[in-house]
């Protein structure tokens, strides 16, 4: 991966936004997204297939939903600065991630939209 092509990647906020909260969770699905960033569906899907083409998140399936991560073979230099990003800038996912916590713990959240 080119860092052209990374930091095009990372362009644009709900990607970016896409991006940090899953790195902060370690894994989310589309519905909670849906609810961290307060937007549609299909917006939420674009970005992930957006971000899934830069092959910056991979993900899997359960059932008919799709749970997305990480990509963990990214350069090291992608993935510590998506590190340093999240660490230095909390204060920009605060809200979002305050959305997501309002729909309870992982095991909880996930029976609620991912069910």
């Amino acid at each position: 991966m080119s860092p052209t092509q990374f930091y095009k990647c990372l362009s644009d906020e709900t990607r970016l936004r896409c991006l940090l909260l899953i790195e902060s969770e370690q894994e989310l699905c589309v519905c909670e997204l849906m609810q961290a960033l307060d937007e549609s569906q299909p917006k939420i899907s674009r970005h992930l297939a957006q971000l899934r083409n830069c092959d910056l998140l991979t993900d899997r399936r359960q059932g008919q939903w799709v749970f997305y991560s990480i990509n963990q073979a990214l350069p090291s230099w992608a993935k510590k600065v998506l590190t340093e990003t999240l660490n230095n800038n909390s204060a920009f996912i605060e809200e979002n991630q305050i959305r997501l916590h309002k729909m309870g713990d992982r095991p909880e959240r996930t029976r609620q939209c991912c069910a």
